[in-house]
């Protein structure tokens, strides 16, 4: 089994700064992300953002891992509707109502990675009554907000990275949804992925308990029909091979003596169900 870093109370308050500051980005970009907006305007506004505010760099921005692909071209990854991950945001690509979309952002800063994804739902009631979101894409987008949660909410000393899986898998699997197998959560911290592979699905090899001082994400990737994914040729895109919806929300977590703590936090992100015990949103007014 893989060995995982235990980090020091200075390095999970390193990782805290630079956490809120990931999540701040995507405060910032939220009023931008609507009908009309190409994915590319989206990423330049918030690389911008990244290097002029915050004073960090994208991690995403030129990330090759292993030096043998193709480096990825822009700061963020922005996945529509039944694109899964990595999606290269581009100038041909307009949001328009009814869609749903991911985005994804990493910065590194002072030697140390924030990395977190939300979901956005294009289109509101208007007096013009424009497009709704479809209620297939909206009940896909809350329920893999649960699905995460569900996951997070097993994190503490004694209980083992398996205990995700199984969580997220029974959260979905009532609801007739499907969880990506092919790509899960990792270890962070200063590197973008490390130790462990964080499985959002149940496997049947041990995996390592939880210990105080680990830091890694949540990010369930779950799609409105079938699990099986499919490799676009620009080297990075993945889309649902049955071409339904899919959606992914991620967030940073530290395991804590008691429990856990979220570490890429802001004061949009949205609130957790109402069913969590384990973590309350501060208060930032």
């Amino acid at each position: 089994m893989a060995k995982i870093t235990i980090h020091t109370p200075e390095e999970i308050e390193a990782m805290r700064r630079v956490g809120s500051e990931a999540a701040d980005l995507l405060d910032f970009i939220t009023p931008h992300v609507k009908a009309g907006v190409s994915t590319l305007a989206l990423d330049e506004l918030m690389l911008d953002y990244t290097v002029n505010v915050l004073k960090a760099k994208s991690a995403c921005l030129g990330y090759n891992p292993g030096g043998n692909g193709i480096p990825y071209p822009r700061a963020t990854c922005i996945s529509v509707n039944n694109v899964i991950c990595h999606g290269i945001p581009s100038e041909k690509k307009i949001l328009k109502n009814g869609d749903i979309v991911n985005i994804d952002v990493t910065i590194e800063k002072d030697g140390f990675f924030g990395d977190n994804s939300r979901m956005f739902i294009i289109g509101k009631t208007t007096p013009q009554k424009e497009k709704l979101p479809t209620i297939a894409g909206k009940r896909l987008v809350e329920a893999t907000w649960g699905c995460m949660w569900a996951g997070i909410e097993e994190v503490r000393p004694g209980k083992c990275f398996n205990d995700i899986g199984i969580a997220c898998h029974n959260f979905v699997k009532p609801m007739g949804l499907s969880i990506v197998h092919e790509y899960g959560g990792h270890g962070i911290g200063r590197v973008f992925h490390g130790e462990p592979h964080v499985c959002h699905v149940p496997i049947s090899t041990p995996t390592a308990k939880f210990e105080p001082g680990m830091i890694f994400t949540v990010e369930p990737m779950v799609n409105a029909g079938k699990r099986h994914i499919m490799d676009l040729n620009d080297g990075w895109t993945v889309v649902t091979k049955d071409r339904s919806l899919s959606a992914q929300w991620e967030l940073e977590v530290v395991v804590t003596e008691t429990g856990y703590d979220i570490l890429t936090v802001s004061k949009g992100m949205p609130e957790p169900p109402t069913w969590v015990k384990g973590w309350k949103k501060p208060n930032f007014d």
